[in-house]
Formats: C-alpha cells, sequence, structure tokens
C-alpha cells in the first residue's frame, strides 16, 4: 500500500473510532461524500453487523438476539438471513442445523421460521412441514388471513408466511381463491387493509403474498401512489401517510413492496442516512435512532441498505 493510501485509512480509522465512542454508533449517509472513505466505512459497518450476529451464536448452534438468551427459531432464522445476505459463511452450521432438526415448531410461526432457516442451511423441507401445510389447508379450506392482535404485523402476516412456503414444500393450494381474497382487501387509496383501512404494514404482505401465488403485481396501480404517500421526503418510510416519524419495519415494508413493483426509493441518501442512525455500537440494528438492537430489526436494516446499492452484492466479508 502506497504511503497516501495508508495515511488515509489511519485517519479513517482514527475518525470511526471517535465517533463510536463519542455516540456510540455509525452514520455513514449523506455526510460522507469521499468515496473511499465511504468504502472503508461501508467495510466496517459490515464486519460490526457479522460481529454482533454471531457473538450471539450459542452452543447449541441456534441464535438469540441478546447474549445468554436461549435460542429460538426467529432469531435463528433471522441471524442466518444477515449472514447469507452479507456473503459470510454461517459458523458451526453442523450443529445449527441439529438444533433446527431437533426443534418442535408448534405454530405457523415456528414452523416458518425453522423451514426458511434449513433452507438457509441447505437443508430440503422435511415430512413436518408437507403434513403441517397439510392439516392447515384441510382446517382452513384456503390460505387466508388471520385477526390482527398486538404482536402480528399484519392480518396477512401468516398469508405471506404459508404462500412461501408452499412454494418451498411444492405443495398445491387454490391459489385463485386466496388471490381473490387479498385482492378484495385492497382500498380506494390503492393500499390494503382490513375494514377500509390500509396500512404499510398490510399492504406490503398481500403484494408479496399475491407475488408469490403468481399474480402481476405491477398491474395494481394505484398500489405505488399508496406508498409512495407513505416516503418520507426526510427518509424512511410511515405506517400510514402523513404520520410523522418512520421506523425500520415500515422502511422495510416500503422498500420491499417498491422493489416487488420495480420501483426505487425517491430518497436514498436520507433512507440510508435514517437506517445508519440507528444502528448501536454493537453493531446492530434498532427500529429508530433509540432502541435496543435486534436480529429482526438487523436483517430489515441490511436487506434495505442493499437495495438501495449501499452493501455492493457479491462481495464477501471476512
Amino acid at each position: 500500500m502506497c504511503a497516501g493510501a495508508d495515511s488515509f485509512y489511519q485517519h479513517s480509522r482514527k475518525r470511526v473510532g471517535a465517533r463510536l465512542r463519542e455516540v456510540g454508533r455509525f452514520n455513514l449517509g449523506k455526510t460522507v461524500s469521499n468515496p473511499k472513505e465511504k468504502q472503508f466505512l461501508n467495510s466496517v459497518w459490515v464486519k460490526s453487523v457479522i460481529s454482533y450476529v454471531t457473538n450471539r451464536q450459542n452452543g447449541d448452534g441456534g441464535y438469540a438476539f441478546c447474549q445468554e438468551m436461549d435460542s429460538n427459531a426467529q432469531d435463528t432464522y433471522y441471524g442466518l438471513s444477515i449472514l447469507d445476505l452479507l456473503k459470510t459463511p454461517f459458523p458451526n452450521i453442523k450443529q445449527t442445523i441439529k438444533w433446527l432438526h431437533d426443534f418442535v415448531p408448534d405454530s405457523y410461526y415456528s414452523h416458518y421460521y425453522v423451514s426458511k432457516a434449513l433452507e438457509l442451511c441447505g437443508e430440503y423441507p422435511d415430512k413436518k412441514l408437507c403434513d403441517f401445510l397439510l392439516s392447515f389447508q384441510c382446517s382452513n379450506g384456503k390460505v387466508g388471513t388471520v385477526d390482527v392482535y398486538v404482536e402480528v404485523a399484519s392480518e396477512f402476516e401468516v398469508t405471506l408466511m404459508i404462500t412461501e412456503l408452499v412454494n418451498l414444500a411444492d405443495v398445491e393450494t387454490d391459489r385463485e381463491k386466496t388471490i381473490d381474497r387479498l385482492l378484495s382487501c385492497q382500498n380506494k387509496d390503492g393500499g390494503f387493509g382490513a375494514h377500509s383501512h390500509s396500512n404499510l404494514n398490510s399492504t406490503y404482505h398481500a403484494i408479496a403474498s399475491l407475488s408469490n401465488l403468481g399474480y402481476p403485481v405491477k398491474s395494481l396501480k394505484k398500489v405505488l401512489g399508496y406508498v409512495r404517500s407513505c416516503e418520507k421526503p426526510s427518509g424512511g418510510f410511515t405506517v400510514v401517510p402523513n404520520s410523522s416519524y418512520p421506523y425500520m419495519e415500515h422502511t422495510y415494508y416500503g422498500a420491499m413492496t417498491l422493489d416487488l413493483l420495480e420501483e426505487n426509493c425517491r430518497f436514498p441518501s436520507q433512507t440510508t442516512d435514517f437506517i445508519l442512525r440507528c444502528q448501536n455500537a454493537n453493531g446492530g440494528f434498532a427500529r429508530a435512532d433509540l432502541g435496543i438492537s435486534t436480529f429482526e430489526n438487523t436483517f430489515q436494516a441490511a436487506s434495505v441498505l442493499q437495495k438501495l446499492g449501499f452493501i455492493e452484492s457479491g462481495t464477501t466479508i471476512h
């Protein structure tokens, strides 16, 4: 390395260290203009995320977003998803696979997280998943919606999970009936939601479900207008139009819906800046600029940053 480059990187490291000591966060968005500095900071950011995830793998091979907690299916799925997105090999993968196979799913959610985690590990769906999907369809008649409770992101979240699992396990289902039911929940403003009340969470889960079922979601022209109405010029997305503050999950739902519609964010640098303000000193991300890191929010942050081009695709970080 030439003397000038070495001097630059030493200077950058000092700046990063000082910034971390001062505020405990990375802030690598629109304020960073030098391409070489941004590339270096990008590498630091990615490594900090990888460290956050790998330091929270338990001895049994599973993961938990908080150290010294028992492994759980959701965090194991999101931990693997983050590492996969960042092109990082899974540590102790044999132990992780064993933990996943030993886990006994008892809900839609645990079936989803375990099956998707096994897929990331290169494992095929097992008989437990096929039996669950068949029994689910027998009891429900179709892939439908569920009532919305506080802990559920939207009334279509389970629908999205089941449509992904149906495709994963190659199980036959009445796609047309499910499509019709989802389309009946589109409102006049273009968004989706029960009882004629649209929100971005429901809109994403409905559009992603329709896409999984093979429906041409780009033909739903009014959806784009609704998603745009939730996009903030200052960065991020809000759950409904005219809401004041964006959160990580809503930003993820907005950016991913635009991606399904083959559209891009209108304010990429501002959204990047918002997301990076949500990173904590431990490397993980919270749902806002004040809050605890979680694997789910970290996965959402990394996914959007990749869509925005902040993370270079195909790059392996060790």
